[in-house]
């Protein structure tokens, strides 16, 4: 197999958004397969919710030393590793005979985690002219939204028609097609200097120095409050829409996928405005998310359930692309310790949201979920606006960001 070096920036692109579509479907998979996975194994759908926290808590932690560790390798290079590891953890996964293996194979995929989301970004912004790093990172991340239009509802549907393990070998599967679309269409992308004098020491320090930066803290704090927001109930959404006679079965594999669609609708919509318009956009996508959940838990069963499960699919998904413009936008000369910082706290969010999730569950205060991610959300969208110099109603083409001496046309 050999390399292709001359492709254009969105067969790069491309490939980037294949391999985060192999990230974020295998990731959420045990959303929509809760029910399955738990009876499958012998579990309670508690327990089978903490595979989410165990791979965030994992991912966090380990997102800046191996961040650090890898920073001299060549940026594509790296990016095809993180993937290999990817496809064979989720190969251990469908194979695996108890819930104790299948986290382990997880946390194995969680380690490369942190690397692969602190370099896909930073890559993304080196494919494409300045002041096009939030439209590179709206392509990429479209294939977040795929994950969830396609990758979760038919992943659930392929679960509950042959089981959740075909399900998780079809992700691997997928997986290895995403690294051979790497492998050949990522142009070489050596490590900047600066990087290549990383130590772990250096990237921890700058890491801790972004963060003392007021508008990368207000970034990260933003991160948290809106995917603590999300995770406290999309962790639990199968249980939440069967209330009341709600979708259940093939029914919810469509509500999740329609959740998946209006997702990409907004994930396309934000990406030709994340430029140019961040605060106002996040604002209203914290707003919306703000809106949806109040819904679900005033209105329960598929009348409330169903609409309100649309728009927060079309908020949620769409929020990542403004967030990680910001945190490259705000940091341009320190982007892999921001990106470093910005996972931790993305994971920060999913653990803490679905352990949030998992008490209040295990409690029988199902109700109360969607009703606490309003609240937290809410928090989120009050912090944007106060905010200004992290989300700015309006901004200027980012000219400073640094480049490859090459840049690819």
């Amino acid at each position: 197999m050999t390399r292709t070096p001359d492709r254009p920036p969105r067969a790069a692109l491309a490939a980037l958004a294949a391999s985060a579509f192999a990230f974020v479907a295998a990731e959420t998979l045990p959303v929509g397969l809760l029910p399955d996975i738990a009876a499958g194994l012998g579990a309670a759908e508690s327990d089978v919710g903490l595979l989410l926290t165990s791979y965030a808590v994992v991912a966090g932690v380990s997102a800046i030393p191996l961040t650090a560790l890898t920073m001299r390798i060549p940026r594509h290079r790296l990016l095809a590793l993180t993937v290999a590891v990817f496809v064979a953890s989720q190969a251990a996964a469908a194979l695996a005979p108890s819930l104790a293996t299948l986290a382990a194979a997880r946390l194995v995929c969680a380690l490369v985690h942190g690397v692969f989301w602190s370099t896909i970004a930073p890559v993304a912004a080196r494919l494409v002219p300045p002041g096009r790093a939030g439209h590179a990172t709206a392509l990429v991340f479209l294939g977040n939204s795929a994950a969830i239009v396609l990758g979760v509802p038919l992943g659930t549907a392929l679960g509950q028609a042959l089981g959740w393990r075909v399900a998780v070998g079809a992700f691997a599967l997928a997986g290895a097609l995403s690294l051979v679309a790497i492998w050949r269409l990522l142009p070489p992308l050596p490590a900047l200097p600066h990087d290549r004098d990383a130590r772990l020491g250096a990237l921890l320090r700058g890491a801790v120095t972004v963060l003392r930066a007021r508008p990368v803290a207000a970034v990260c704090a933003v991160t948290v409050l809106l995917v603590v927001g999300q995770f406290v109930a999309y962790t639990y959404i199968a249980p939440l829409a069967r209330r009341d006679g709600g979708p259940t079965g093939v029914a919810l594999s469509a509500l999740l996928l329609g959740y998946g669609a209006a997702g990409l609708l907004g994930n396309w919509l934000v990406g030709r405005h994340v430029d140019r318009s961040p605060g106002r956009l996040l604002t209203a996508l914290a707003v919306a998310m703000t809106a949806a959940l109040a819904t679900i838990a005033a209105f329960p069963g598929p009348v409330g359930t169903v609409p309100a499960v649309l728009l927060w699919g079309a908020a949620f998904t769409a929020s990542p692309v403004v967030l990680q413009a910001a945190i490259l936008r705000v940091a341009p000369h320190a982007r892999d310790a921001a990106s470093a910082v910005y996972v931790v706290a993305f994971q920060i969010g999913i653990g803490g949201g679905a352990l949030l999730g998992e008490r209040l569950f295990r409690a029988g205060h199902l109700d109360a979920l969607p009703l606490i991610g309003a609240a937290v959300t809410l928090t989120a969208a009050a912090l944007v606006l106060a905010a200004r110099t992290a989300f700015p109603p309006r901004t200027t083409p980012d000219t400073n960001a640094p480049r490859d001496p090459a840049p690819i046309s």
